[in-house]
């Protein structure tokens, strides 16, 4: 008998290949059939793992099938994938259940034919997996020939190889080898104090009770970081105490300073962290509007907001790209636009293999469209933030350069004040923008920065 895990696991990368989705939805769809924690646990472990280093998978097969991957049945090489993936990973797990279960799972996805292969790859790749033949480097990435460094970083490393150009050529071979290598790291769980409710130091010590180890979050002022044990299943969570949320994530609400002013729009506002993080930011007190052009996304931001006891917030379905129906009403107006998502490849690993240099242009025109659309919506005086979690300048400097061009009674709010409003300075460039990045600060790459609109 397959193990339920294993099953859940396959399903969840069929779907993730046939009908691209959020990963997050996919796998509460998955662990929705399963019963046991465990089999839940690991049936995510495998989807995410054997999307994380799916090149290298991909690479070890070909070699050991003596064939392009491209030419297997997609339902095989998933298969292939979950299976190698675990006996990578999973020393634990004994090579033979991991082999017998992925020729019981070819057969059972109606790809009997294919057993045999399947299983003459695994327990060929079994009994090398502790010398695998991968590319490696003998010098420092910033020593290493190019074409050397980008084999590596592509196979050994696990991305795709247009990125991996890019990142050389921009950031340098020791930053981009840098990057790769965090991208590849298990992220740890982050956690957002609702304010409204309580402190950060509060819900620690809460958490602790409740056997959830955390500690402060490095730069976020109301972020805390999971060590151990499981907070969404505690009354702390049920209650609406803290929010899940990226730590960088956490930081883009800061550049809305700390003043409170009479109006706020959250143009692009689902999940809800930051709508949050406004509520008790510069929003307290004032009107605060969150809004979505998805009712999906609403719906979920809606429940988050709600749990958390967030009951002024007013909720407006809006298609930004189509012009926001307010006229210059708000004193700060946040555009988190739609990205590509490329900063955040740690946290979100099926975005490699879901992204092209294409995306990159197509999201920076629709980001364009909307800044726009965003800054007519900003009182004289007020203030615009716009953020992005892409790592690529077009989506992010790029497009406030244009946006500066086009808007010149527009203009970045300097660095000091920024510093003065609770923004950690090592965050910020000169011009003030805010950076993340793996190699300084050990966060995902979010770009942010405040505009203001002269009077």
């Amino acid at each position: 008998m397959i193990a339920p895990a294993r099953r859940a696991a396959y399903d969840a990368l069929r779907a993730a290949a046939t009908r691209p989705r959020d990963l997050g939805e996919l796998l509460v769809e998955s662990r929705e059939r399963l019963h046991d924690d465990r089999d839940r646990a690991l049936a995510a472990a495998i989807v995410v793992g054997t999307l994380r280093w799916r090149n290298q998978l991909d690479w070890l097969l070909a070699r050991a099938a003596n064939r392009d991957v491209a030419s297997l049945d997609p339902e095989v090489l998933d298969v292939l994938r979950l299976s190698l993936f675990q006996l990578l990973h999973f020393s634990r797990v004994p090579a033979s259940a991991v082999v017998d279960d992925a020729v019981s799972l070819t057969k059972q996805v109606r790809k009997k034919s294919a057993a045999g292969l399947t299983n003459a790859v695994l327990r060929k790749l079994s009994r090398s997996r502790n010398e695998l033949d991968l590319p490696r480097l003998s010098q420092s990435p910033d020593q290493a020939p190019r074409d050397t460094l980008i084999e590596y970083l592509t196979i050994a490393g696990s991305h795709p190889r247009w990125l991996v150009e890019r990142w050389i050529d921009r950031l340098g071979a020791n930053t981009a080898a840098s990057w790769v290598a965090f991208n590849n790291q298990e992220p740890p769980l982050a956690l957002r104090v609702n304010t409204l409710r309580s402190t950060r130091g509060d819900v620690a010590e809460r958490l602790k009770v409740a056997e959830v180890e955390t500690v402060a979050a490095r730069y976020a002022p109301d972020g805390l970081v999971v060590v151990s044990g499981q907070p969404l299943r505690t009354p702390e969570f049920d209650a609406g105490m803290f929010v899940v949320q990226d730590e960088a994530s956490q930081i883009v609400p800061l550049l809305a300073g700390t003043h409170p002013v009479s109006r706020v729009l959250d143009a692009c506002a689902a999940p809800g962290g930051k709508t949050l993080a406004l509520a008790a930011g510069v929003a307290r007190g004032g009107l605060l509007v969150a809004s979505d052009v998805s009712t999906k996304r609403l719906s979920i931001l809606r429940e988050i907001l709600q749990r958390a006891g967030n009951q002024r917030t007013h909720l407006a379905q809006i298609d930004l790209e189509g012009g926001a129906p307010f006229g210059a009403a708000f004193d700060v107006v946040l555009l988190d636009a739609p990205c590509t998502g490329l900063g955040t490849l740690r946290r979100d690993v099926d975005i490699r293999w879901r992204r092209s240099p294409d995306d990159i242009r197509q999201a920076a025109g629709k980001q364009q469209r909307m800044i726009a659309e965003a800054a007519a919506a900003v009182a004289p005086g007020g203030r615009l933030i716009y953020a992005t979690c892409s790592s690529e300048p077009e989506e992010n400097q790029h497009v406030v350069d244009a946006f500066l061009t086009a808007h010149p009674r527009f203009e970045p709010v300097p660095a000091e004040r920024l510093i003065a409003g609770g923004l950690p300075a090592d965050l910020l460039d000169e011009g003030g923008k805010l950076f993340t990045r793996p190699d300084r600060h050990g966060l995902e790459v979010f770009f942010g920065v405040a505009l203001e609109r002269r009077l």
